[in-house]
């Protein structure tokens, strides 16, 4: 796979888990889905992300 690849299956698996910590565990969850489409909404106008540059050093091929 691809890093876009990687990058979009880990946003969309964090987005999920922390909707569903929102949900049974505590509300406050929520504020990690929206540190995630921060982020993303950040790397799409800038260019740069932080998980880019820890799959680029785990090897993962742009």
């Amino acid at each position: 796979m691809t890093m876009e690849r990687w990058i979009r299956l880990i946003a969309g698996a964090f987005i999920m888990a922390s909707l569903a910590l929102g949900h049974f565990v505590s509300p406050y969850w929520y504020l990690f889905t929206l540190f995630v489409g921060a982020n993303l909404f950040q790397s799409a106008l800038t260019r740069w992300c932080l998980m880019e540059r820890i799959l680029g050093r785990l090897g993962i091929k742009s």
